[in-house]
């Protein structure tokens, strides 16, 4: 299929519907079951996640970041969104956890939520806890009700996506697919670098270990994936550069693959690691993250999400000291953007960079006047390149066993 440019109607259409999809990396609940829903009024975006992702947070912002990252809607025109012309506009959403996770995947949720309702769309439709065996069978009964744009928020679930593209043609695909997935004239992607974002995470984490004390942090986990690799070694670069004293756990507590959402196999992770001293946690998890953020609180020891860009703002349920961001909700919202400009055309790929973007990257909530400096010195020399040589490094390890 060609590439479509969303000058046209058509193209507009397709480009706008994939903004809502994002990859959703960390987060979920216990229940694995595939089940659809129909979204229904926007909800609040809450901890975690890939994820991930600028937001109105208190605390440390990218460098360049007087212009926070996209938090409204953009307008856009219900016919040049209705690419099957049958008067109505559909998001459908495919998502790998669960959709009201409080964390990476329920950002995207949210973000098609707000978007359709603040354009008067239909609401959108929503499957989730898709496991990669049923996703082209999911997938393809999703793009058989009449949707306008497919939105598949993780890596784990795009493997059918080729063959799915070819068999329908009309509706514009879009990825948030992490580390990246094969270009396809028919495939919108977005995608962020894991190693920028660990280690923002890990000197984060070490300028609150100095401020609190302490030395040693847990990294709870899936299944030591290649992009869990990337993460915790860049995280363990970042700390270190904070102080080489400082030394990092990764814990793997799921099951292979993906499984991010075992609360009790990461309950008990965390409990092991607080009984040998940890003074930190980065719960790298879905649908455990809430329970071991919970039992964080209640030990007094630093903690982070994973993903969601919001967990610094104001009512938050559960206390976070970081926000490591990349969350799906602000990354299709300043997608959205682009595609209504018309700078983001189907089978383009938008890479989202720390110290460029103001979307991705680690926040320390309520920073000091010099937290605050040192990350935006960090932000500046990410942005700069002055650390590519190790995060190529890293990456090529990580990713080295495909």
């Amino acid at each position: 299929m060609k590439s479509r440019s969303f000058g046209t109607a058509a193209g507009r259409t397709l480009a706008a519907l994939a903004l809502i999809s994002v990859v959703a990396a960390a987060c979920g609940s216990d229940n694995n079951s595939s089940s659809a829903t129909t979204a229904a009024a926007p909800a609040a975006t809450q901890p975690a996640a890939a994820t991930t992702p600028a937001t109105s947070n208190s605390g440390t912002t990218a460098p360049n970041a007087t212009e926070a990252a996209a938090t409204t809607a953009a307008a856009v025109s219900k016919t040049d969104l209705d690419t099957n012309h049958d008067g109505k506009v559909v998001f459908g959403i495919a998502a790998a956890g669960p959709a009201d996770d409080g964390a990476y995947y329920q950002a995207v949720v949210d973000a098609a939520k707000e978007i359709s309702t603040a354009n008067g769309f239909a609401d959108p439709i929503v499957v989730d806890n898709i496991q990669a065996a049923d996703a082209e069978t999911v997938i393809g009964d999703l793009a058989q009700q009449g949707v306008d744009v497919i939105i598949v928020g993780a890596s784990e679930i795009a493997e059918p996506l080729p063959s799915l593209i070819a068999k329908y043609p009309d509706i514009f695909w879009y990825c948030n697919c992490g580390a990246g997935f094969p270009p396809n004239p028919g495939l919108s992607q977005s995608l962020d670098r894991g190693s920028e974002i660990g280690y923002t995470a890990g000197y984060a984490t070490g300028l609150k270990l100095k401020e609190k004390g302490g030395d040693s942090v847990v990294i709870i986990g899936c299944c030591d994936l290649g992009f869990e690799k990337q993460a915790v070694a860049s995280f363990d670069l970042g700390l270190k550069a904070v102080d080489p004293s400082y030394t990092q756990t990764y814990v793997q507590s799921g099951d292979f693959p993906f499984d991010f959402d075992n609360t009790a196999n990461a309950t008990a992770a965390l409990q092991t690691a607080l009984d040998n001293g940890a003074d930190a946690v980065y719960p790298y998890l879905g649908g455990a993250l809430r329970p071991v953020v919970q039992a964080a609180n209640t030990a007094g020891i630093i903690t982070m999400s994973a993903g969601s860009s919001k967990v610094c703002d104001p009512g938050q349920d559960l206390h976070y000291d970081i926000a490591v961001k990349f969350d799906g909700g602000d990354y299709v919202k300043a997608v959205m953007k682009e595609i209504v400009a018309g700078t983001f055309k189907e089978g383009d790929t938008k890479t989202f960079k720390v110290g460029v973007d103001p979307e991705p990257g680690a926040v320390i909530c309520n920073a000091t006047p010099d937290q605050q400096a040192a990350m935006d010195a960090v932000y500046k020399d990410i942005a700069a390149g002055k650390f590519t040589d190790q995060f190529n490094q890293i990456d090529a390890t990580a990713f080295a066993g495909g």
